[in-house]
This record gives C-alpha cells, sequence and structure tokens, in this order.
C-alpha cells in the first residue's frame, strides 16, 4: 500500500512538475524582420478590395489577405481625409492635432499665405532644373515609425520612401530618412529629389532615369481582360467622367493623347504610373540593399495612379477596376522581388490607403440618392458680405480655405472687436447657409473635448496653431468639386473606411471586424519590432493580431 502511495505521489508530481514547466517556458521570439515595407495606395476605398476580388489574382492582393491578418473595419479617426494628412497619419501614429498636416495645402496664418505641406525653399531639387524638388518634410512636427526605427538602430537601419507624389514619398519617410523620392513627369519622366536628402542622385537612380523603362509605357491603356467581364463598375462611357482631351472610354493612346509640351505627364493619371512606381520600388531594393544586415531597414511605397484616375473617372468606372486589376499585378511583382531579395519570412509588410473616395454626386443624383456640389467662391463671397453688414468691417475675416475661417485678429483687437461674438455670429450664419451639415468654432474645439461623432473627427484633425476658427462640414455626398470624377476630405464612411492587411514576418493568418483606425498601424509596427512609438502617438498596438497566437 506504502509502495502505490508513493508511485501516486510521485506521478503527481511529475505531472504538476511538468505541467507547470510548460507554463512558464518562454516564448522562442521570432527571428528578427530585416525590411518593413509600408504600401499606401492612394485613393483605394475598402470595398475595392471586395468588389474587384473575383477578378484579382492569387499572387497579389489575395495573397496577402489569405497569408496575413485582415482588419475589415479600419477607418480615419479625423477630417480632413487628404492625402498628405494621411500618409502623414499612417506612419506618425496620430492625427493633424500631433502632426500638424492639416492638409495638402493650408493657409498659414503667420506668414500671410497658402502653404504646400512639403514645399521647402531652403531646399534645392536634384535630378531636375525645375522646382519639383524643392521639398521636405519640415512642416510635420512629429516623427514617424520609419524616424523611431533610425534612432533605435542608431541611423544604421536604413529608410527610403517612393510614390510618384513627392507628399507621398517624404512624409512616410520622415526626418531621417536617407531619401525621398517622387516622379517629375513633364517633359523629364525622371525620379528626383532634394538637397534635404542628398547634393546628387545614387548611381542606380541616374541609371534607372537614363534607361527606356518610363518611355515603354508611353503605349496604348486597353482593358486588362474582356471589358464585358468589368461588370462590378458602370458602363465604359457616361456624362460622370472627365477622361484625357474628351474621351472617356477604351482605349486611350497615351502617346496620342499627351501633351507634346509635357508627354510624361500624362503617365500619372494611368495605371501606368503604378507600374513605374513597382518598377523604380524593385530597383531600390537591389541598388540600396534593403534588408541585406542585421538592421532593419524601411520601405515606403505610394502607389498615387489610383488617386488621380479616382479623380478623373470616378469611383464606378471602368477606368478606376482597371487600374485596381493592374495594381493587384504590379503588388504581385513587387511581393515576388520581396522574396528573392530579402527572402520570404524576412520582412514585414502592410498595406493601406491615405483615404477613400466618394461616388461622383451627378450619378448619385441619377439615381436618387442625395448629393450635390458647393460653390466655395459664392460662399466665400457671401460670409464676407454678411459680416460686413453685422460688424460694419470688411476685412475681419482674412481667408477661407478648407472649409474653415480664419480671423484677422489684428483687425479685431484694432476695433476692439471679441473673437468670440464673431466665431459665434459666423457659426450660426453658416449653420443656416444651404448643404452644410455641422459647424464648430475653435471656442468649441479648444475648451471641449469630444470622444464620437463628427465633431471627434473635428477636434482630432484641428491643430491649434495652423487651423482656422470656424470649422464647417457639408452634407453627405456634397463636394466641391467639378461635376465629372470623385474625390475625398469629408468624415463620412465613403472616405474613411479604409483597407488594413499586414502580412509576413511576426503576424498570424486572421481577420477582424473589431474597429481600427489608421493612426494604430505605426505603434502596431514598433511593437513587432520592439522599439519606441513615434513621439506624437495618440494610435494603440492592435492587439487582436499581437496577441494572436
Amino acid at each position: 500500500m506504502k509502495k502505490l502511495l508513493l508511485l501516486t505521489s510521485v506521478i503527481f508530481l511529475t505531472f504538476f512538475s511538468s505541467k507547470a514547466q510548460t507554463l512558464t517556458k518562454p516564448e522562442t521570439p521570432a527571428a528578427k524582420t530585416k525590411l518593413v515595407v509600408g504600401v499606401v495606395v492612394d485613393q483605394m476605398r475598402y470595398d475595392y478590395l471586395t468588389r474587384f476580388w473575383d477578378q484579382y489574382e492569387e499572387d497579389g492582393f489575395k495573397r496577402i489577405v489569405n497569408n496575413g491578418f485582415n482588419f475589415k473595419n479600419t477607418h480615419f479617426n479625423y477630417i480632413p481625409t487628404y492625402t498628405g494628412p494621411g500618409h502623414a497619419s499612417v506612419y506618425t501614429g496620430t492625427t493633424p492635432e500631433g502632426h500638424g498636416i492639416i492638409g495638402n495645402d493650408w493657409y498659414d496664418k503667420f506668414v500671410g499665405e497658402e502653404v504646400y505641406c512639403t514645399g521647402d525653399e531652403a531646399v534645392e531639387s536634384v535630378g531636375t532644373a525645375s522646382a519639383a524638388g524643392k521639398m521636405s518634410p519640415h512642416r510635420m512636427m512629429s516623427t514617424t515609425v520609419a524616424d523611431e526605427n533610425r534612432l533605435y538602430t542608431q541611423m544604421s537601419g536604413k529608410t527610403i520612401g517612393i510614390a510618384l507624389k513627392d507628399r507621398g514619398a517624404i512624409l512616410p519617410a520622415g526626418h531621417t530618412a536617407n531619401a525621398a523620392y517622387w516622379f517629375h513627369g513633364a517633359d523629364e519622366g525622371n525620379w528626383i529629389s532634394s538637397t534635404f536628402y542628398m547634393e546628387e542622385l545614387p548611381g542606380w537612380v541616374s541609371d534607372f532615369n537614363d534607361s527606356d523603362v518610363v518611355s515603354s509605357y508611353m503605349k496604348t491603356w486597353n482593358p486588362l481582360k474582356d471589358i464585358d467581364s468589368y461588370t462590378q463598375s458602370g458602363p465604359d462611357q457616361t456624362t460622370f467622367e472627365g477622361g484625357y482631351s474628351g474621351q472617356s472610354a477604351f482605349p486611350y493612346d497615351i502617346r496620342e493623347l499627351a501633351s507634346k509640351e509635357y508627354p510624361y505627364e500624362l503617365l500619372k493619371v494611368t495605371p501606368f504610373g503604378n507600374s513605374i512606381t513597382t518598377d523604380f520600388a524593385i530597383a531600390a531594393l537591389e541598388g540600396e540593399e534593403l534588408g541585406k544586415d542585421e538592421f532593419t531597414d524601411f520601405l515606403t511605397v505610394s502607389y498615387s495612379s489610383t488617386d488621380y484616375v479616382g479623380h478623373n473617372f470616378g469611383v464606378n468606372s471602368k477606368e478606376v477596376q482597371d487600374s485596381y486589376m493592374r495594381l493587384d499585378q504590379d503588388i504581385a511583382r513587387l511581393l515576388t522581388a520581396l522574396d528573392e531579395q530579402v527572402g520570404e519570412g524576412n520582412y514585414t509588410l502592410f498595406l493601406t490607403s491615405d483615404h477613400g473616395g466618394v461616388d461622383v454626386p451627378s450619378y448619385l443624383r441619377s439615381v436618387n440618392i442625395p448629393s450635390g456640389y458647393f460653390d466655395n467662391v459664392e460662399f466665400g463671397e457671401k460670409i464676407r458680405a454678411f459680416v460686413e453688414e453685422e460688424f460694419d468691417e470688411p476685412d475681419l475675416i482674412e481667408y477661407v480655405s478648407n472649409y474653415q475661417v480664419f480671423f484677422n485678429y489684428d483687425l479685431l483687437r484694432e476695433e476692439d472687436l471679441s473673437a468670440v461674438d464673431l466665431e459665434n455670429a459666423i457659426a450660426h450664419y453658416i449653420l443656416q447657409y444651404p448643404q452644410v451639415n455641422k459647424v464648430f468654432t475653435r471656442t468649441q474645439l479648444q475648451s471641449g473635448s469630444f470622444n464620437a461623432g463628427t465633431a471627434a473627427l473635428i477636434q482630432n484633425g484641428f491643430n491649434q496653431k495652423r487651423s482656422g476658427d470656424v470649422i464647417m462640414v457639408l452634407d453627405p455626398s456634397v463636394i466641391t468639386y467639378s461635376e465629372t470624377g470623385s474625390t475625398h476630405g469629408s468624415g463620412f464612411s465613403y472616405d474613411t473606411h479604409a483597407p488594413l492587411l499586414f502580412m509576413g514576418n511576426g503576424v498570424p493568418k486572421g481577420s477582424s471586424f473589431e474597429r481600427a483606425e489608421i493612426v494604430d498601424i505605426a505603434p502596431t509596427i514598433s511593437a513587432l519590432l520592439g522599439i519606441s512609438n513615434p513621439n506624437a502617438v495618440s494610435g494603440k498596438p492592435l492587439h487582436v493580431m499581437l496577441d494572436k497566437k
């Protein structure tokens, strides 16, 4: 009996000792990622993933979705949803309130003029004699996740930013980037940079510019597949499309339609611009030897042509559908190059957007959906006339920009007028104005704290030093734009709902409908790398993915 009890005790202790060791055994860390690749698709609505799914091949978007993690309910959490703020928010992990990029352009009340988000007269162009290279990230007030990686690696990890648009290359790459390159079309068709990064282009960039890669795309744009199979979009030719020189149906002879003076500019407004971007990104992988040593590198790639095509033809066009089917192939080419040059499993990739896009309001009206067009010029005239009548001063409004009204504070002091009285009077007037949905004043945004709804979006996009004094929001699907093509900028779901996909090193397979926000991307990458968050971060790591085993 004693022997039986002793044996039972030994078995019991052995089992639970083993169990305890199993429970407390530390996890084996994943191999460190050699390269982080951030892909931003300009003007990509979330439903472009689902709408065109059956037309995509297996090795592009589908490969990322099927082998990675898909956040299906990701939104921008601020207004305005423009390209500059979008790219800055993805990589800084904060909103315009924190990073300061409150638009593509905005009125600078301290210098009394409009400024461009990446414009910089203190630097010179590199790779062109034009002013197209006078750009830098100096107006972005916070660090990016790529900056934090550079700091963490004592500047040994590289950062390279690439996009057709300068702001799409510069803002993601941050302040410490080794280089940012953007495409100067015009009559040159070259990739350029600025003296913020370098004094001259490296050899691999010059070699690319000297090749015939860009000129090879001056060809006819035909549908990738039988256009009758494009049942996920509207008719090929409608009155809702802009087109090229009056032509708005396939095929498009790019060489024939291009400007004789600036022939390469038209390439941006075709899917071939994305193909050129992919060609250049692949060349950068090799030329910069990204992901080749023990230090994590960053490659930021923005595909801008989808935005140009969407603005021109509208989100429901055959041209937009074909552009995404072609982009699917470009994504596949980029993934193949990453596999070959860095190694599958050695890189971490995320793909998202900088904003969505609205259905063309003239199309929506044709199917009885409320929508319309807002006349900014007429509004500016009427608001100034109102202020002059109410306060007997015509110049109290200094500027109207991006649906924001800026006050002339010098004149307010001279006339001993109250800014609060002025903002309340203007807000009341604007709220009665046709097609205006909501109005917010500086006092409301600086003294209140909004946690939900449009007010929270406005507050997240409000920068105390740079934003205006009264901000208005238009009705759903009401825009300031031509009656052809789509645009963006609002806080409605068609502009805020974006794709967010992760794949590669450290990323489990899965998906989630839990709400995520664009500002969560940077802290999630920081968590994966074990580095500091960007210094103004307001987002949070996406634990639903990070905690998944």
